[in-house]
């Protein structure tokens, strides 16, 4: 009989952290219930979401977006000639998702409908952003002015009145 191999410290070392990973992503997940919890307060603790929109086919386009949350909507302000705007004239369904800033998915997934934005919930959706992301914003509003004129999206979330 031959003896059993023994494995070097960093195999125990990866094996044992690939383990760990794992189960901190279920738990993640499986320690929020979000089946009944109110989507409004779900989303505000967090700084990013994934807003996906659909093209004409009805393939489904992701893009991790700052938001502000005003009274029961959801604002996002972008600008006229990016894709998001030009998808949602054609179809206003999305589904959106608390996020990173780099688009990993950090909760559920939650539908709506969304709308543009008249020039005073611009205006609103304009100072909410601002308070809430600072400098940032209006640097970001500075760097993408070739894109076009800001424009406000608004999302109504299925369910939530």
């Amino acid at each position: 009989m031959s003896p059993i191999p023994t494995l070097g410290w960093s195999v125990k070392y990866s094996i044992l952290f690939h383990i760990k990973k794992e189960n901190n992503i279920k738990n993640a997940f499986s320690n929020k219930d979000m089946s009944s919890a109110d989507p409004i307060s779900t989303l505000s603790p967090y700084r990013y979401i994934n807003l996906e929109t659909l093209k004409r086919n009805g393939e489904g386009v992701t893009t991790t977006v700052w938001f502000t949350i005003d009274g029961r909507k959801i604002n996002v302000v972008t600008r006229n000639q990016t894709g998001k705007v030009k998808r949602l004239r054609n179809n206003p369904n999305v589904r959106l998702a608390p996020c990173g800033i780099r688009g990993h998915l950090k909760g559920q997934w939650f539908n709506g409908e969304a709308s543009f934005a008249n020039p005073e919930e611009l205006n609103n959706a304009l100072s909410l952003r601002n308070n809430k992301y600072g400098l940032r914003a209006r640097l970001a509003g500075i760097l993408s002015r070739t894109k076009g004129q800001l424009v406000g999206i608004i999302i109504s979330l299925d369910g939530v009145r």
